[in-house]
């Protein structure tokens, strides 16, 4: 059986936890910033979870991380 590919953007994008979750970052953190209150980009710096129902599709992205 031959290795599977992991996809070039997710691993820039994912990463799996201890526990075995998928992390990830918010969106709308590149620009236009004078138009996002203080309290928006300070909640959109934190990370989040994958929702479960997404993970499978992820973890098959990457499978080696």
């Amino acid at each position: 059986m031959p290795k599977i590919k992991t996809h070039s953007g997710a691993k820039k994008r994912f990463n799996v936890t201890k526990s075995g979750k998928i992390k990830r970052s918010h969106a709308n953190m590149t620009h236009n910033f004078t138009k996002k209150s203080r309290k928006k980009k300070r909640h959109l710096r934190q990370g989040a979870y994958v929702d479960k129902s997404n993970a499978p599709n992820i973890r098959e992205l990457i499978p080696y991380k």
